[in-house]
């Protein structure tokens, strides 16, 4: 997937937090060691990056036209052997405190909350949202 199909389909996705620009994705993609797993109709992705042996799931975007078909949890389940291919024992990742659908696929793909960050999801002229930090081990 391209930049710009990245940035519209997150933008499809995602109101809040605000979505990433295809400026953004470039950017990432761009660096060493950030990896993009897509599905190959482009309406699911997951976008992670491994640093010291650990990996961490940036985004995870499934088009709402194409939701509940399985997509993400497909995803996940690349995401991490592709991170463990990249030498990861472990991964982590932030979940909106609100985003019950989100903590649910996390929570049955054997993802486990480690802490909170609160505040940390700010979108205008609404309350700031908690996030949670969930991990895997990989191994």
């Amino acid at each position: 997937m391209t930049p710009d199909a990245l940035a519209a389909l997150h933008a499809r996705t995602f109101v809040a937090p605000p979505p990433w620009s295809a400026a953004s994705f470039a950017a990432l993609l761009a660096r060493p060691h950030v990896f993009l797993e897509a599905d190959a109709q482009g309406r699911a992705f997951a976008l992670g990056q491994v640093i010291a042996g650990e990996a961490e799931l940036l985004t995870l975007a499934t088009d709402p036209a194409h939701r509940r078909q399985g997509l993400a949890r497909a995803l996940l389940a690349r995401f991490a052997a592709s991170a463990r291919q990249r030498g990861a024992d472990s991964a982590f990742l932030e979940v909106a405190e609100n985003n019950a659908a989100a903590r649910a696929l996390y929570a049955a793909s054997g993802w486990t909350a480690r802490g909170r960050r609160p505040g940390y999801y700010r979108t205008p002229g609404q309350p700031a949202v908690a996030a949670l930090i969930l991990c895997k081990s990989l191994a």
